[in-house]
C-alpha cells in the first residue's frame, strides 16, 4: 500500500519561502497569483494492512515526526 502526507503551515504561519516564489511571480508579471504557500510531500511505502489501521498509523507518524504541531497540519491519503 502507498500513502502520501502532505505537510502545510498553519494560517497565520509566515512561509518565507512561499512569500519569495510569490514575489518573484509579481515581478514576472503573473499580478493574478494571490498567494503561494510551500509544504512537503512526504511519501511512505507500507505493508499490506487495513485502510483503517494504516491511517491511523501514518496520523501517529505524522503528528510525532513529519509536522511540528504548533506552525504546521498534515493530511494523510492514501493510494
Amino acid at each position: 500500500m502507498k500513502a502520501k502526507v502532505f505537510v502545510t503551515y498553519r494560517d497565520g504561519v509566515l512561509d518565507p519561502q512561499g512569500q519569495t516564489i510569490f514575489e518573484v511571480l509579481k515581478q514576472h508579471g503573473h499580478d493574478s497569483v494571490r498567494n503561494i504557500r510551500v509544504g512537503k510531500m512526504i511519501e511512505v511505502e507500507l505493508d499490506d494492512m487495513d485502510a483503517d489501521q494504516a491511517k491511523t498509523m501514518l496520523n501517529d507518524i505524522s503528528d510525532k515526526m513529519f509536522a511540528n504541531p504548533i506552525t504546521e497540519t498534515f493530511r494523510v491519503e492514501l493510494a
